[in-house]
């Protein structure tokens, strides 16, 4: 919608609060679609997906008594916030262990697969996994992977370009891993699940580098993203050697639910029980500590549904999947803009149960809002980003220890990416403190800091200057390279000095999740691989594995 003289303010949030804005009649606000319908029975969708699958024998065609089988899970970094009981990787778990039950096999694991993310606490892994799982193999079988544990990783080979390939030993040495996928932007899943998720360094290092989000012009646009294109190196260099079976669900927006659902929707459609319920929330945000004020936030699980699920092959499997994705995610927006508006919400995939620090402040803005984008990017080269958020120059002790020492002993040193990664990277990557914590503890690698950094990159090089509104200090805006305004009025007169009286602004209105859809009128430069290969060419979409009428 466009902001005209009967808009009413816009709710925006700002870090655990909601602020009431007025912003400039003409700019463009730009709303996440309404929830797509969920499939009315996900455990019947599950069970169609694995005897229909794409590009494979179905799941018991493959199984056999005395095999070694790992099923390998995603973390809880995904999706944000936590989905109400149950998971859909527990519904999908359930319905693999039935089965493999049902072949007769016996030798079974189950991996978390958090590559350098924090370990998932056991309450964290009951609800992904779901109670039967986790009451059945908890610890001794269901573990999450330590990318550091002497001996705990086997090579499989190097790719054509060069990028070393380990994977975790128990991964490497079965008969067929199970892949269970919540893909929830389009950035997940499909090769990064096992080329990210099961690997060490030695691995990571190859594609988690400041040139390979340079060289993306969307990392959530696949066919765009020198990542990806590294990744899916990685991950069929192991499906060459191992026997892989995908299983990749997504959900709905359905972010918020009663009695926060109004949060979702166009302040002008509000009806005035509900202004008045979203008027009483801002006033209350605002008088409550920070810690109560997320406490409110995350004691309420989102309740997402399942719109889709598929089984079998991971390149087929992997691209119905991001067709749904797309159909709930994407919305159309005509042009870029000389201003965007980005609210910064409480949460980021690395920060569940903690604050929101510094850093991944920077990487919410100039990379996963900046890159919430497919086709175009949603802010003209050379634009002002103005963000929401106070800023704290606050760190989880026990998730984020590694990131005090980068935010406030690196960064002062250099901004730039590059010199980061050549100068420090692979020091800090060893430092034993860091890694005990990492592997006893509940933080964070000591390499994730400068990951988060990078994936940032192809926003710090496409936009001119980040204005912040609301910081609490001017310290950590200056640190990260931001300049601190103290009203949405003065960001706006700040980037009319560089843009003019009348600058193009668009308001990004998350939450709920969504991308925009941007069209200019001119397609975007073509990201050929080392094969000479257009990535960006179309492909054709498969079949789907499984439709609502087959419920």
């Amino acid at each position: 919608m466009t902001i005209d003289h009967r808009s009413r303010p816009r709710v925006l949030f700002s870090g655990t609060r909601l602020v009431e804005v007025d912003l400039p009649v003409g700019t463009k606000v730009i709303y996440p679609k309404k929830p797509m319908k969920g499939l009315p029975d996900p455990p019947a969708a599950v069970r169609y997906a694995l005897s229909h699958p794409l590009g494979s024998e179905p799941l018991f065609a493959r199984l056999r008594p005395g095999m070694k089988v790992t099923i390998a899970v995603d973390d809880l970094s995904m999706p944000l916030p936590p989905m109400k009981a149950p998971d859909n990787r527990a519904v999908v778990i359930d319905e693999v262990l039935r089965l493999l039950d049902e072949y007769g096999v016996e030798d079974i694991e189950i991996i978390i697969a958090t590559a350098f993310h924090r370990p998932m606490a056991p309450d964290e892994i009951r609800h992904v996994v779901g109670a039967r799982a986790f009451e059945r193999f908890w610890p001794e079988r269901l573990y999450n992977h330590d990318a550091e544990k002497p001996g705990g990783l086997t090579f499989l080979g190097t790719t054509d370009s060069g990028i070393e390939v380990e994977l975790n030993s128990r991964a490497a040495e079965s008969d067929l891993i199970i892949y269970v996928n919540l893909t929830f932007v389009p950035m997940n899943g499909g090769h990064k699940s096992l080329g990210t998720g099961l690997v060490g360094y030695r691995t990571l290092r190859g594609h988690h580098t400041p040139a390979a989000v340079r060289g993306c012009g969307s990392y959530m646009d696949p066919p765009r993203s020198e990542l990806a294109r590294r990744m899916d190196e990685v991950g069929r260099l192991i499906e060459s050697k191992i026997d892989v079976f995908h299983i990749e669900t997504t959900v709905n927006n359905r972010m918020f639910d009663k009695p926060l659902d109004f949060l979702a929707r166009n302040e002008d459609e509000l009806s005035d029980v509900e202004l008045k319920a979203l008027s009483g929330l801002v006033r209350t945000l605002k008088l409550l500590p920070q810690v109560a004020r997320q406490a409110i936030f995350e004691k309420v699980p989102a309740p997402y549904e399942m719109i889709a699920v598929y089984a079998g092959a991971c390149e087929p499997v992997h691209a119905a999947i991001l067709e749904k994705v797309h159909q709930q995610l994407c919305v159309p927006v005509e042009g870029q803009f000389d201003v965007v508006i980005l609210p910064v919400p409480y949460i980021s995939p690395y920060n569940v149960g903690a604050f929101l620090n510094p850093v991944l402040l920077s990487v919410m803005i100039e990379g996963y809002l900046y890159n919430l984008h497919r086709g175009a990017p949603l802010l003209k080269p050379g634009g002002t980003i103005i963000a929401l958020h106070p800023c704290t120059d606050r760190f989880d002790p026990e998730q984020h220890p590694a990131y005090v020492e980068f935010f406030h002993k690196l960064l002062p040193q250099t901004r730039d990416a590059m010199e980061l990664h050549k100068r420090f990277e692979a020091d800090y990557a060893r430092h034993p403190s860091y890694i005990q914590l990492y592997r006893t503890g509940r933080a964070y690698h000591p390499a994730h800091p400068f990951y988060m950094w990078y994936w940032g990159e192809n926003g710090r090089q496409h936009r001119g200057r980040v204005i912040v509104v609301g910081a609490d200090n001017e310290y950590v805006p200056h640190i990260l390279g931001y300049e601190p305004a103290r009203t949405m009025a003065e960001a706006l007169r700040m980037a009319r000095e560089v843009h003019g009286p009348d600058p193009s602004i668009a308001c990004f209105r998350i939450c709920p999740l969504m991308m925009a859809d941007v069209s200019t009128g001119t397609p975007p430069p073509a990201l050929v691989d080392e094969a000479g290969v257009d990535r960006t060419a179309p492909q054709a979409a498969p079949a789907p594995a499984f439709e609502e009428s087959d419920a």
